[in-house]
């Protein structure tokens, strides 16, 4: 097991790695695990990409962020450009049901809301708004319908995790609430992790997903 100390060096040397942000403006705390990341980035993409770097990095078990989005120059778009942009990449976004999200901007932070089928339509949504010039976050208040029984969607969930590469999916538990999937149990990597949460996602019926899998490495 990683050490505190070896944890900031790899996370750090992964920052630096990475060549969509501005490591130097990065600080790397760790503390029995966590990461927390502090400063200032010019967008949201680089903060999220900064968020993805470092929970790429074997050991870590869990991250904050304290990176503040700071528009300059050309990178500033007033409320009103910036939600019209988020409207014309929506109507383009080929995945979305016309009309189906509804957009608020205040402050260059985009709230989206409204009603789809699947969560692969809400990721797309947030997905092609991240990147935008002017956008200093993404709030997503997109639902998915019900739409199955939840016996049919655990049955599904459960199916679905062993079709993928998760090292031990029987260590995976499934608790079904309605729409509602909380999966808890080890997995043994980020990737793991991201795998057994796809699973429940890409599953019928599916509206929310809580993560209570614990880190194993």
């Amino acid at each position: 097991m990683k050490t505190d100390s070896q944890l900031q060096q790899d996370v750090s040397a992964e920052l630096k790695w990475e060549p969509s942000i501005h490591s130097a403006r990065i600080g790397v705390e760790v503390k029995d695990g966590v990461v927390t990341l502090a400063g200032q980035v010019d967008s949201h993409s680089e903060k999220w990409n900064a968020e993805r770097a470092a929970q790429r990095v074997a050991g870590v078990k869990a991250m904050t962020t304290e990176l503040k989005v700071h528009l300059t120059g050309l990178s500033k778009r007033t409320d009103a450009d910036v939600a019209e942009a988020v409207e014309n990449v929506l109507e383009w976004t080929s995945s979305l049901p016309a009309g189906a999200i509804k957009v608020m901007v205040e402050g260059g932070w985009v709230t989206l809301s409204g009603d789809v089928d699947w969560q692969y339509q809400r990721q797309a949504a947030t997905d092609s708004v991240r990147y935008l010039m002017g956008v200093t976050g993404v709030s997503d208040q997109i639902s998915i319908k019900p739409s199955v029984t939840a016996s049919a969607v655990k049955s599904d969930i459960e199916a679905a995790l062993k079709r993928t590469s998760i090292a031990d999916a029987k260590k995976i538990s499934v608790a079904v609430n309605g729409s509602d999937v909380t999966l808890s149990g080890t997995v043994h990597s980020w990737d793991e992790r991201d795998t057994a949460t796809n699973s429940a996602w890409g599953t019928p019926g599916v509206c929310n997903v809580v993560d209570r899998m614990t880190l194993a490495y």
